[in-house]
């Protein structure tokens, strides 16, 4: 394998975390926008580094890429950076 062939897969390894942390943390911020503190970018960076921490392990532990466990997940990995990073790190405006 090439080293422009592995670039190409990592990068596919890693885009579903990084779409999944920015339309997250974009819809949390819209549906929440009086109550969370923290930017976007920062929420989608929460979001995004725990989705690929998730898909990494689910890598690890199944074997292959794309197991519908792994992607499950992400979700759930997203979902409680998320909230971390929006409600109890960033703080909640009054």
């Amino acid at each position: 394998m090439t080293a422009t062939l592995a670039l190409i897969h990592a990068l596919n390894l890693l885009l579903p975390a990084l779409l999944l942390g920015a339309l997250s943390a974009a819809i949390a911020k819209l549906l929440w926008r009086g109550a969370l503190a923290a930017s976007w970018l920062r929420l989608a960076a929460w979001g995004a580094g725990a989705a690929a921490l998730a898909s990494l392990v689910g890598l690890a532990v199944t074997g292959r890429d794309g197991a519908m466990s792994t992607y499950i997940a992400m979700v759930l990995a997203c979902a409680a950076a998320l909230g971390f990073a929006g409600f109890v790190r960033g703080g909640l405006r009054s």
